[in-house]
């Protein structure tokens, strides 16, 4: 069978540039279909084809063209465009209008909309699906000269004629942990959106787009379930290869709870009975929570102008999302990270998009169509069965309130709280919990909901008892009634006497005292049992962090990330805002040695202020100290706010992303001239990161010349594997304790103590209990780790022998496997 292909013209004149260098991630990872783009030299936008108007943007940004041979073609003007509000833009076609080829759709005022946007390249896609081969490159235009080849999903198009659609079948056993929920769904989702081919997964009759991670979840499909996978195009056989080896990697769910002892029930307690979600225990007073609708607007507007506000919306929220990931990697929150991922996800579902856009289509306004197709979604897997995939609508709900907020509804209000509340409600989205005050939260309890939701991942990481499913009995329970929440035992206590309260209270105290006690021996040098000093340092972003840093006994600061000043803002910090923001954290630290990172971003962080060229990969490309050597005005900036820090010889600076010895010695050779110039004769000490492998294998080089050596695990992790940290689908096999990176460790250790340096770690690794006495048997003499975890890591080491450690980290090495070293440090450093 051969499907005829459509010619487009260029839209508007200028010079072709690649799709993956737009300034827009939306755009440039293909989010938004296939496509072209073309910085423009003329205002004056053409149809590429003979069609009819589809959709017009209401702020006229934006138009869908809808070819002869039924191609759905999207040109988008400019990148933020919409926020102009149609300033700069004049129609000249109304949706529903038939042109021709070379027809004016819209002129555009260049010089205008310049001044308001990010950007005035011009994007030709394929939103609905399709194939697209270039047929031109570098300068074309408007109008005359053929831009690409389309072709309905299924077809390749190539310049002269089309190939012959391929078709490939082959079943598959699902070996996820859980079956098909969000994170594996996603990983299948990224799978086959690198093919061309359409693919569809089979389940029990029911069939699934392999690019919907909604339609995927849809099936109910259970761990070790068989399914099908069927494909159709050009590239079938591959597409259906690599959606089968994403649906067999056997991964572990991280959303998973922590296994709790079954507790019998207790003779003449009133309890309400449930499921744990995060342990814990509190005393509190009940505060109901009603489940609020999401508010919609009812009356519709155009066809043309519901279907712009909604994917405006879209865009909003997708931007807003991926602005948000960003931040939680900076600050190396990884549940947050985890859903923040899984939302994204959803918010690109092409099967939710197109349900909303079909109801529009049909006469009702954009918010109550999303409404609509989040709650038919959230039907189906709340009908299936599985509570792993019932756990899922709360981040379905959370994404319609983000995208009916981009609409313009209104937002949820925040709730006021009595000190030591226990909320009681039906069901919490995830970003409920921002709503309510912190301090006043003594815990939850979920008349439905489950142990593995990503609101349980929040509640566990910020300590808050949950239970979840308890059913219709909690309805019983009154406002301001006082309560005792045993999470981790599965029972709330509704009618506690004099005798259980005081109980209750006795265990909560005991507890509080075990934590002070830590809290005060971690005020203290650390040592292990065999008299080997340890430093456990804090990460931190700010003032706030470093006086938290103090309270929670860190000896110092392993790692100030200077990012966080750069990013979310208009403008760049001058040097003496940065020397006040880096000032106010050695103040903090009171004497204490303080560790400063530069600047470490790159093409991934949008900075409009520091535009940086496009890359296909950022994470290859300009980061950490390649970005300095870009930017030298930078870089001097930063160093002089640096070498004003008092006192200098409290301060550390770190260097991310150095790959040889010849980038440290380059910046050495800028600060020794700034300090010639400023007439400083001290000099703080200068330390490379370790997150590229090649510094590893090089390490003896770099710590004859630096002063210490801090090891980045995050980063070191993803280059090592060749795994993106931030792909949702191999979270799961992103793991530090896999025996290569523990052999570079190793490496970083042996080399630095050629020089008599010392190494230290400021990766995530470093915050994992169980990875401390692998570290120290590694040789690692310094762990920076959130400020929260001092005391707990400082116990830690408390406990170990370095002698011992070493001996058993040697055997660890020789293992195969992550997950092998995970389970013998696990059975011989077992957690409390």
């Amino acid at each position: 069978m051969t499907i005829s292909s459509t010619a487009l013209l260029a839209p508007v004149s200028g010079v072709i540039v690649p799709l993956s260098g737009v300034p827009d991630a939306v755009f440039a990872e293909g989010m938004m279909g296939e496509g072209m783009a073309i910085e423009p030299v003329s205002g004056q936008v053409l149809a590429p084809a003979d069609g009819v108007i589809h959709t017009v943007a209401r702020t006229a940004h934006a138009l869908t063209l809808t070819t002869t041979d039924g191609i759905e073609v999207l040109i988008h003007l400019g990148i933020d465009t919409v926020k102009l509000g149609g300033e700069g833009f004049s129609l000249r076609v109304a949706a529903g209008d038939i042109v021709h080829a070379g027809q004016c759709l819209i002129e555009m005022d260049l010089d205008r909309v310049a001044q308001g946007a990010t950007s005035l390249v011009t994007l030709v896609l394929l939103p609905d699906g399709g194939s697209m081969v270039p047929l031109a490159s570098g300068p074309v235009v408007a109008g005359r000269d053929r831009l690409c080849s389309v072709a309905l999903a299924g077809s390749v198009a190539t310049a002269e004629t089309t190939a012959e659609a391929e078709e490939a079948r082959a079943g598959a056993r699902v070996l996820h942990e859980g079956g098909l929920h969000a994170r594996p769904a996603a990983m299948v989702q990224a799978a086959a959106r690198d093919y061309a081919s359409d693919v569809q997964v089979e389940f029990r009759g029911q069939r699934a787009n392999a690019r919907s991670v909604v339609a995927l979840m849809g099936l109910g499909v259970a761990e070790e379930d068989e399914v099908t996978v069927l494909a159709r195009g050009v590239d079938a056989r591959a597409a259906a290869e690599a959606v089968i080896a994403a649906l067999q990697v056997r991964s572990r769910s991280a959303a998973l709870a922590p296994e709790l002892p079954v507790v019998a029930a207790v003779e003449g307690v009133a309890g309400i009975a449930g499921t744990c979600a995060a342990p814990g225990l509190a005393i509190g007073r009940i505060h109901r929570l009603d489940t609020q609708p999401l508010p919609v607007r009812e009356q519709a507007g155009a066809g043309a102008d519901e279907l712009g506000c909604l994917e405006d919306a879209l865009a909003d929220v997708r931007a807003a999302l991926r602005l948000a990931i960003d931040a939680a990697v900076a600050r190396k929150t990884q549940a947050e990270h985890t859903i923040l991922v899984a939302h994204l996800a959803l918010a690109d579902d092409p099967e939710l998009i197109n349900a909303a856009q079909h109801a529009i289509q049909s006469g009702v306004s954009a918010s109550v169509a999303v409404r609509d197709a989040i709650e038919a979604q959230c039907r189906i897997l709340l009908g299936l069965g599985n509570p792993m995939l019932a756990e899922r609508v709360g981040d379905l709900r959370d994404l319609g309130r983000r995208i009916l907020v981009a609409m313009g509804m209104p937002e949820v209000p925040a709730v006021e709280l009595s000190p030591e509340s226990i909320v009681v409600a039906d069901d919490l989205l995830p970003s409920d919990l921002g709503r309510f005050p912190r301090e006043a939260l003594a815990g939850l309890v979920l008349v439905r909901g489950g142990a593995t939701s990503h609101l349980a991942i929040i509640a566990r990481s910020l300590g808050v008892p949950m239970l979840v499913a308890v059913g219709d009995a909690c309805q019983t329970l009154q406002p301001g009634q006082q309560v005792v929440l045993d999470a981790s035992a599965g029972r709330l206590d509704a009618m506690p006497d004099a005798a259980r309260l005081l109980a209750a209270r006795e265990r909560i105290n005991a507890r509080q005292d075990a934590q002070q006690r830590m809290l005060a021996e971690a005020m203290s040098p650390v040592a292990t049992r065999d008299g080997v000093a340890i430093d456990v340092a804090a990460n931190v972003a700010n003032e706030r962090d470093a006086k938290e840093a103090v309270q929670m006994g860190a000896d110092s600061v392993g790692l100030l990330r200077t990012e966080l000043l750069f990013i979310e803002r208009d403008s760049m910090p001058d040097r003496a805002e940065q020397q006040r923001a880096c000032q106010a954290v050695v103040d903090a630290m009171a004497g204490r040695p303080v560790i400063i990172r530069t600047l470490d971003v790159g093409g991934d962080k949008d900075m409009p202020y520091l535009p940086m060229p496009p890359e296909d990969n950022p994470a290859l490309g300009l980061r950490g100290i390649r970005t300095g050597f870009a930017r030298p005005d930078v870089l001097d900036v930063q160093l002089r706010a640096l070498l004003a820090l008092q006192p200098l010889d409290s301060v550390r600076i770190l260097l991310p992303m150095i790959a040889d010895v010849g980038e440290l010695r380059r910046v050495r050779g800028l600060i020794d001239q700034l300090c010639a110039e400023l007439g400083i004769t001290a000099r703080p000490q200068l330390g490379v990161m370790i997150e590229v492998p090649s510094a590893a294998v090089l390490a003896d080089q770099l710590a004859a010349e630096a002063d210490f050596l801090s090891i980045g695990t995050n980063d070191l992790t993803q280059y090592t594997l060749a795994m993106d940290r931030c792909h949702a689908g191999l979270a799961d096999r992103l793991d530090p304790f896999h025996p290569a990176l523990l052999r570079l460790i190793a490496m970083t250790v042996e080399g630095a103590a050629r020089h008599g340096k010392w190494v230290g770690v400021c990766g995530a690794m470093a915050s994992d209990p169980l990875a401390v006495p692998v570290l120290l048997g590694l040789g690692v003499t310094e762990l920076s780790v959130a400020p929260v975890l001092v005391p707990t890591i400082k116990a830690r080491v408390r406990e170990m022998t370095v002698a011992e450690c070493r001996s058993e980290t040697a055997k660890l090495l020789m293992l195969g496997s992550a997950r092998e070293v995970r389970e013998a440090a696990s059975a011989r450093w077992p957690l409390e």
